[in-house]
């Protein structure tokens, strides 16, 4: 099964450009999120892959065949693309049962009632539906309907697959569910996926690589774990949940054994020590990502830091219970420290806390250009 390339691939609506000179490749069998806010050319993208939507500049191919390249006059209709493609909406038909639902693209194929019969029995078997052959499409829950997409998706053997959003209109338990269940048949199978979303917990826990997308243009692209970790920019940094953004100076910089930096910083009130993905000079000015999770309560007979910590002193002003946590907000000299931390820790509103970050769970940015 080939993967999919996008060589500078442009749309526009009016004046408006919704994806602006992409380059992108997704990889044989490889799962890619596409990943940004609403408006940000994620679906649009997907739709000029599937052949929904024209692009006005630009190449796409699918394995070896070009299905659309501006410069050379190339379009090729979306039914002769040989994708599947599930929809937000799932668009599963309600006069049909489950059965003449997943049959409808092999049908329109003009495939025999033996092979129908064979491959739609197999489809829903994967997706374990075939009990549920014969109800009829309004008698489903929206588990259900979700899986019968799937199916129909993959009923005539796709060469990638292709999902917008499908699965936002669940509950999140079931979300989580679904999610799970479809990224092991995806791996089971070795089918290519390109697959939106707005949802970055979905996105890290599906994906093989995630694309962050933004007006049009690709921020940045690779491994979940690296995102989130090791942000290219504040913008990055800043769509993945709320993290703290430390301004500082740099101190002394040494480069690691892995193409990494840990440098040593120092703030209004704090100090410590960050990781980075380049160098840095002294006196250069610093922005600290801490993510929320990443910080920790000091006990009570913590003293000093021993392995470069950045520690900071501040009043807790918030403690919010969420069950499996507890969102705190802690003021250190002037500024809002968010905390993720366990759901028992005993801090109440007005205590003076100690925070600490180890230097791994700190991240070094260039601070952002004031035009």
């Amino acid at each position: 099964m080939p993967g999919v390339v996008l060589e500078s691939v442009t749309r526009r609506f009016g004046s408006t450009v919704a994806v602006d000179h992409i380059n992108l490749s997704v990889n044989q069998g490889e799962f890619l999120t596409l990943l940004g806010p609403s408006g940000c050319g994620k679906t649009t993208t997907l739709r000029m892959v599937a052949g929904l939507d024209q692009n006005d500049e630009g190449r796409i191919s699918i394995g070896d065949r070009v299905v659309s390249d501006t410069s050379a006059r190339v379009f090729v209709q979306p039914e002769r693309r040989q994708l599947g493609m599930v929809f937000q909406s799932y668009a599963i038909w309600p006069h049909m049962t489950v059965f003449d639902n997943v049959a409808y693209p092999l049908r329109i194929r003009r495939r025999s009632k033996a092979e129908i019969q064979e491959k739609v029995r197999s489809a829903l078997r994967l997706v374990e539906m075939e009990p549920y052959a014969e109800r009829p499409a309004p008698m489903l829950s929206g588990g259900q309907q979700q899986r019968v997409a799937i199916a129909r998706a993959l009923v005539f053997e796709p060469e990638v697959l292709l999902l917008d959003e499908p699965l936002s209109n669940l509950d999140a338990k079931l979300r989580t569910q679904m999610g799970d269940e479809f990224r092991e048949l995806q791996r089971r199978l070795g089918i290519t996926t390109l697959y939106v979303t707005h949802d970055q917990e979905e996105a890290m826990a599906l994906s093989d690589r995630v694309v962050v997308m933004r007006s049009g243009r690709i921020l940045q692209q690779g491994a979940p774990e690296e995102l989130y970790t090791k942000p290219a920019s504040r913008e990055v940094a800043a769509f993945f949940g709320a993290p703290n953004f430390l301004d500082g100076k740099v101190t002394a910089c040494n480069q690691g054994n892995t193409g990494t930096y840990r440098l040593s910083v120092e703030g209004r009130g704090w100090r410590g020590q960050c990781m980075a993905g380049e160098a840095f000079k002294p006196a250069d000015a610093v922005q600290v990502v801490v993510r929320p999770e990443n910080i920790g309560i000091a006990n009570g007979n913590f003293t000093a830091p021993t392995n470069g910590e950045i520690v900071w002193t501040g009043q807790l002003e918030n403690s919010i219970f969420r069950g499996a946590r507890r969102s705190m907000e802690v003021n250190v000299d002037g500024q809002k420290i968010n905390v993720e931390a366990p759901a028992l820790t005993h801090a109440g509103v007005g205590d003076t806390v100690t925070l600490v970050a180890r230097p791994e769970g700190a991240w070094a940015l260039r601070p952002p250009t004031v035009n």
